[in-house]
This record gives C-alpha cells, sequence and structure tokens, in this order.
C-alpha cells in the first residue's frame, strides 16, 4: 500500500492525537536527504547544463517542448471575448499546423473554465484552472474548495494550486497536508498541480521538503512559480525538485510530473529545463504527461525556431 493510501487510511486515528500526525510528516521527511547546501545544488545545476544542455538544442526537442506547454492567460485585463478568442487560435493550430503537436493545455483563471471548455475543439488539449485563492493562497480552505469544485463543474481537467507557503514556513505541516488532501479529494481523478512557490522559500532544502509533503499529500505535479512574484522559476529550484520527484518515485513507485513556470522568456530557458528533466529523471519523464511549462509568450518563440522564420500566430 503507498504512502498516499496510507495518508487516508490513518486519517481517522490521527484526527485523535494531532501530535501524531505532525511527528508522521517529520518522519516521512526523515526517509529523505533534505540536508541540502545552495552552493552545492548550484554546482551541480552548473555542470549539468554544461555538459548536456548544447545536445539538446534539436528541432525534434524544440517540438517536444512545443507540445509541453500550458499556454497560459492570467491577466486582470482577461475577459470572456479574449478567452474565446486566445482558445479559438489554439482550435486553428491544428488547422495551419497540422505536421505539429498542439499545446498540453490552455491554464486561464476558474471563472473562465467554461467559455474553454466550450471553445475547445481540440481533442488533445486540456482545460486547466488556478484555483485556490491564486496566487497568494491566503483564504479559507472552504473556499479553495468551493473554487476548485466549481472550476471542475465548469469544464476543468487539471487544476493549479498554490501551496500555503505561510504555513509552511511556520512549521504548519499538518494544516498544510490535510489541504492539499481535502483539495485533492474535490479533485477525484482530475490532476492537481501543486505550486511551491520556490522564490517565497529560503533555500533548497525547504524547496525540497515542500515537493515532498505536496507529493506526499495527493498532488499529482509540483510545479514552480506562480510568475506573480519578483523570483520565477530557476534551474536551482528544478533541479532540486526533481531530485525530490525521483527519490519519491523509488520510495513509493509513484511518479509525479515536474512544470516549470513563471520567468520562462527565451527558448534557452525552457531547453534548460527539458535538460534538467532528462538528466536527473529520465527519458520517462519526457512525456506532457509528467513535464510542462506554464507560459505564454514561450509558444510563438518555439514556433518561430520550429518553421524557421518570426510567427506570431498566438
Amino acid at each position: 500500500m503507498n504512502m498516499e493510501h496510507n495518508f487516508h487510511i490513518e486519517h481517522e486515528q490521527e484526527r485523535v492525537n494531532p501530535q501524531m500526525k505532525e511527528s508522521k510528516y517529520i518522519s516521512t521527511l526523515k526517509k529523505y536527504d533534505t540536508s541540502l547546501d545552495d552552493d552545492k545544488v548550484k554546482a551541480e545545476v552548473e555542470k549539468l547544463l554544461n555538459e548536456h544542455l548544447e545536445e539538446n538544442k534539436s528541432l525534434e526537442v524544440k517540438k517536444f517542448l512545443f507540445n509541453c506547454i500550458d499556454l497560459t492567460t492570467l491577466k486582470e485585463t482577461d475577459n470572456d471575448e479574449y478567452v474565446m478568442r486566445f482558445t479559438q487560435k489554439v482550435n486553428q493550430f491544428e488547422e495551419e499546423y497540422p505536421e505539429l503537436k498542439n499545446v498540453a493545455a490552455i491554464c486561464v483563471y476558474p471563472c473562465f473554465a467554461e467559455i474553454v471548455k466550450d471553445t475547445l475543439e481540440v481533442e488533445d488539449v486540456k482545460v486547466a484552472c488556478v484555483s485556490g485563492g491564486f496566487p497568494s493562497s491566503q483564504t479559507y480552505t472552504e473556499v479553495k474548495i468551493v473554487e476548485t469544485a466549481l472550476a471542475i463543474k465548469d469544464g476543468a481537467d487539471e487544476i493549479d494550486i498554490v501551496l500555503s507557503v505561510g504555513k509552511y514556513l511556520a512549521g504548519d505541516y499538518e494544516n498544510l497536508c490535510d489541504e492539499i488532501d481535502e483539495i485533492k479529494e474535490t479533485c477525484r481523478d482530475h490532476t492537481l498541480k501543486v505550486i511551491l512557490e520556490t522564490g517565497a522559500l529560503r533555500n533548497a532544502a525547504d524547496i525540497k521538503k515542500a515537493a515532498l509533503l505536496s507529493m506526499y499529500a495527493g498532488g499529482d505535479f509540483i510545479k514552480t512559480s506562480t510568475g506573480k512574484i519578483a523570483i520565477s522559476a530557476t534551474p536551482e529550484a528544478a533541479y532540486v525538485m526533481c531530485k525530490a520527484i525521483k527519490e519519491y518515485y523509488e520510495q513509493t513507485g509513484i511518479k509525479k510530473g515536474f512544470k516549470a513556470a513563471g520567468g520562462i522568456n527565451t527558448v534557452q530557458d525552457a531547453i534548460c529545463y527539458y535538460t534538467i528533466v532528462k538528466e536527473v529523471l529520465g527519458d520517462e519523464w519526457l512525456d506532457n504527461k509528467y513535464f510542462r511549462l506554464g507560459t505564454s509568450r514561450l509558444a510563438n518563440l518555439l514556433l518561430s525556431e520550429i518553421v524557421g522564420e518570426e510567427v506570431k500566430f498566438f
């Protein structure tokens, strides 16, 4: 029986003794190496990229990366008409570039899920919604659950929530994980991505621990950032998260996905994350079922390099 199943079975016993649950999370973290040195992590990432980045700058890799994009619009100015046009572009892509695989998903605020679902005509593109008080995660758990349930009712296939960073930094692992678990129960078989907001965490050790707790509590993906704070995705954060995914898989046999998001401004950035995933996790993770890039600007940049001329399609 895997750890996630144990989490649910033990829940009633632990409600009687809250301290038991807290020590369970601590004991779970002790199964992994979380004593990381930031300078050592930086050196390891630099070495990995120096050795392998160039070999991944191929046309086939760029086509694959395009198929891993969660095409995202999360602007204050989004409205029904804009989101409909945004979605129609994804429909039109199939007609204009039939030789290429489309993006993986369209990611929007929950209130636009129904519009995307009704407008989308492409079978392999998912509807993703940020939820749970995005981007700060500072609201009632009940609100997060209702928002998630409404997004799913309106057609969302995938839900992206933000880890309660404040709870994590306070050491409140019990309520942190309970919240993720409750949201995952609301999602049922829909994919749940947990955004760690790595730029708000203190160091590599915290990133790894937050990643492990998020996976343990039921997250299907761990994701770097919201893109709404100054420090977004970094290669070092991605490396630590992929290491956590690998170790979690070795401990439990459960594969979790990785999503880089926030500050992915160039094709080189995307290839950097591809290289880290390939070298740390291996070819099994080179599938958009387990690897995503959350971005809007990258789609045109990748498409331009794939076709060999500047394209402003999206």
